[in-house]
């Protein structure tokens, strides 16, 4: 997972600066509507609605503006209808591509990361060409300057799956996606605030990249993520630090 929490950390940057622009509140606020509407409006009961609230509120987002979003879901009120669907395929350089999406209209969403995928030099797979790859997890990532040994102690006493060092120095905890918000909380408790927390899709095989495949590919991830309907891109790319420090 060689430079992973870096990634992260960048994409993290950018979803801040796309907070100011209000655009990831529309994400997140879909989001909390259909994880409430799928899975109940209870926060203790519902894994998914957990980490949608703590996404929203890692974003600034207002208390009254996420319970508003979680009664549109849990049916108080009228509340749009959302499909889920998920696009695979492979960009530039044979990397693995998941674009998860929520839309109220699946010809237009189709056809605009369809577009997005030729522009940049890749091409949309059908369901299931590149989904083998991936599996659900929770990712907790801490800076370099923590108690690697004390974590690493606290991560398997909360029953964390794995703990990863990256190359920039920080820290990976790796959970199950059902027990992403115990463990969470739990290190939370023993001390162990993570700078960024995340139920995401881990790769079981990795594609390295150079400095030129890895601009092409963050040129296709900026334009996924753009779209409106698309909430999460994930990729199976493997990006070194010392590549990462010429993408800043």
């Amino acid at each position: 997972m060689a430079g992973h929490s870096k990634w992260a950390n960048i994409k993290h940057r950018k979803a801040a600066q796309d907070a100011k622009r209000g655009k990831i509140f529309t994400k997140l606020i879909r989001e909390l509507v259909v994880a409430a509407k799928t899975g109940g409006s209870s926060v203790e009961d519902n894994p998914r609605l957990r980490a949608a609230v703590d996404k929203a509120l890692g974003s600034n987002m207002k208390r009254d503006t996420i319970e508003k979003a979680i009664m549109r879901g849990a049916g108080a009120g009228e509340s749009e209808n959302y499909d889920e669907v998920t696009y695979e395929g492979y960009a530039s350089g044979g990397v693995a591509v998941m674009v998860e999406c929520m839309t109220d209209n699946r010809n237009r969403t189709v056809g605009e990361v369809r577009h997005l995928f030729s522009k940049f030099g890749g091409n949309l797979g059908t369901d299931g060409s590149v989904a083998y790859l991936f599996s659900r997890i929770g990712q907790l990532d801490f800076s370099s300057d923590c108690d690697e040994d004390a974590l690493l102690d606290a991560a398997l006493e909360a029953g964390a799956k794995d703990m990863e060092a990256c190359d920039d120095g920080s820290v990976c905890v790796i959970t199950s996606f059902e027990d992403f918000p115990k463990i969470k909380d739990e290190l939370n408790v023993s001390g162990f605030t993570p700078y960024s927390a995340e139920i995401t899709m881990f790769a079981s095989v990795k594609v390295r990249l150079d400095l030129e495949r890895a601009q092409k590919l963050g040129q296709l991830i900026d334009a996924l993520e753009d779209l409106d309907d698309v909430q999460h891109v994930h990729t199976n790319a493997d990006v070194p630090a010392a590549v990462l420090e010429q993408l800043d």
